[in-house]
């Protein structure tokens, strides 16, 4: 762990992660009663620290920066919908503009919460209250912070709430590049020429395997040859499926034949037992009277 400080309003320190480094950056940016120029000079030496850290170290900034990010449309980009304010200040257009320049999101404004979640100062008489603390992360490492809101349970002698972020480090994988996809060109001013040819002969398009392409023209003999090939190879495909469905209708007529001769034999079967049934039951009963008449 490394701390540096810059100037008496920004300093950073520099952590060993598992998977990347991690560059927290503090700040303290000028009220809205400052000078313009010291303002301006404030963010340009802000954007210089930024620009002298490396790419792949995850880059987090965080501090006071007096600033209003509204819910505007031109700032949804970089700020999202869930701002406490309606109407940016100077300093929160300065934000958005390190934001923008810098490639980094500013992550307060990102997550839904309550209101009283998501103010960072009181005013003495606690009637105002305002969101100007916030936290920004390059946007190369954006998913790794899931949550910030403000912590208004701690004890502190002050008019601020500390803010919370959750942060994972995770590595951070650049998207692929899309495969492209050589395909062969059709040279259409041969392709007219023999669609218009062979239709005017035999009445019919030409198929895709019978078109010339860009790189060169095949004999006619291998032209005729590849399609004999390929409609020989549809009438088996034809024929396969043809085999396919015969076998299965003809053993649904099996089937359906063997239930319709089993059927009698079972009502066959059923009369039989029930007449045996009878004898029995007619045995039974004359041998009970017999008994008795003895």
């Amino acid at each position: 762990m490394r701390v540096e400080l810059v100037t008496d309003r920004i300093s950073y320190k520099k952590l060993k992660g598992h998977w990347c480094d991690i560059i927290i950056t503090n700040v303290h940016a000028p009220t809205e009663d400052k000078i313009h120029d010291i303002r301006g000079w404030f963010y340009e030496e802000v954007e210089h620290v930024f620009d002298n850290f490396l790419k792949y170290p995850m880059k987090i900034l965080v501090g006071d920066f007096n600033a209003k990010v509204a819910r505007e449309d031109i700032f949804k980009q970089k700020i999202r919908n869930e701002s406490l304010h309606e109407i940016s200040n100077d300093n929160g257009v300065r934000e958005v503009n390190l934001a923008t320049s810098e490639n980094i999101t500013v992550k307060s404004t990102m997550f839904l919460h309550c209101d009283i979640h998501k103010f960072t100062w009181t005013s003495p008489e606690a009637k105002i209250q305002n969101q100007i603390d916030h936290i920004l992360i390059d946007r190369r490492r954006h998913s790794s912070k899931f949550d910030v809101q403000s912590f208004r349970a701690a004890d502190r002698d002050t008019d601020q709430c500390p803010v919370v972020a959750k942060v994972r480090e995770r590595p951070a994988v650049s998207k692929q590049t899309t495969h492209t996809i050589h395909m062969e060109r059709f040279n259409l001013k041969i392709l007219n020429e023999v669609e218009g040819w062979v239709l005017k002969k035999t009445g019919r398009h030409p198929q895709r395997d019978e078109l010339p392409c860009e790189s060169g023209t095949a004999d006619k003999g291998d032209r005729q040859e590849d399609v004999r090939s390929s409609k020989n190879r549809v009438a088996q495909e034809k024929r396969r499926q043809e085999k396919l469905y015969q076998g299965e209708v003809l053993g649904k007529n099996l089937g359906i034949q063997r239930k319709s001769a089993e059927s009698p034999r079972r009502k066959k079967g059923n009369k039989e037992h029930r007449r045996q049934t009878a004898a029995i039951s007619e045995e039974k009963c004359a041998n009970q009277g017999r008994q008795r008449m003895v």
